[in-house]
């Protein structure tokens, strides 16, 4: 239970640090975290996390686990894992592993982090080896039959295809209207240490608004990732070559899958309200 807690701080740890965000124009002291974006009408209006669901809400994910709204928080890494967000997915089979928000269910656990690992990023590869070797045979087998549905709706032949079609059209709705806000920001992204300032001129840098470049970017972040000096993949080494491919059974992608659901701030972000 204590390898289950340090990898589930670890994990949120790394979420946090390596999450892209948009703050207002200034550059904060190096002891100073990014401002919110959530939190600021002005930074969301210039558009990004609207443009890109998967940052959006794992950003209000994390954000709800800060202040212990877990069941929220849960819900958040779901929609967010709907837009084929690895780290998400990793969080909803912690939540689901640890009974975080949700009644604990370490087949369903298994699912998630089986498909958190879909690209063989390597701390989630660790993890996932980690519960199988913790799962009965009952346990393997019913993982085994859940996550067929998981993958089904949330995997990459799944997933990436929504995603693309938000980053198209939003593209194409600030490129044609651009209002040079984009220039009053700064855009935060994430590197190994925490987050990396670029100008808010590279607003429309390619590699975030195409759908193979934008992943070839998460790729870059997320295949070896690290905390600090502590890497998350340590928790179960996977020797080189021998990293082995899901044992989920492949199933048809389901791209009309309904969106999940979540607690959504209204404008001034005050309180919640139920967004459909």
């Amino acid at each position: 239970m204590k390898t289950a807690r340090i990898a589930f701080r670890l994990l949120i740890a790394f979420c946090m640090s390596q999450v892209a965000a948009m703050a207002l124009a200034q550059q904060p002291a190096a002891s100073t975290p990014p401002p919110d974006p959530t939190a600021d009408p002005l930074v969301l209006s210039a558009g990004f996390l609207t443009a890109h669901p998967d940052l959006r809400y794992r950003l209000l994910g994390l954000g709800e686990m800060k202040e212990g709204k877990f069941e929220d928080a849960f819900r958040f890494f779901q929609r967010a894992a709907f837009y084929a967000d690895k780290p998400s997915q990793g969080m909803v089979a912690e939540m689901l592993w640890n009974g975080q928000g949700v009644e604990r269910d370490p087949s369903l656990a298994y699912a998630w982090m089986d498909l958190a690992a879909e690209r063989g990023y390597a701390g989630f590869l660790g993890l996932r080896e980690r519960y199988w070797k913790a799962l009965t045979e009952d346990q393997r087998a019913l993982a085994l039959v859940q996550g067929q549905e998981v993958y089904a709706k949330y995997s990459d032949a799944a997933a990436q295809p929504r995603l693309a079609i938000v980053l198209r059209r939003e593209q194409r709705r600030m490129t044609g209207s651009r209002t040079g806000f984009a220039g009053n920001v700064q855009i935060y992204v994430p590197g190994p240490g925490g987050f990396e300032q670029i100008d808010g001129s590279k607003f429309y840098d390619e590699r975030y608004w195409d759908p193979k470049q934008y992943q070839a970017w998460h790729d870059s972040i997320w295949m070896k990732p690290r905390v600090g000096r502590v890497s998350i993949g340590e928790m179960e080494q996977i020797p080189e070559g021998e990293k082995p491919s899901s044992r989920v059974p492949a199933t048809t992608p389901q791209t009309d899958a309904q969106e999940p659901t979540t607690p959504m701030r209204n404008e001034k972000g005050l309180g919640t309200r139920e967004d459909d």
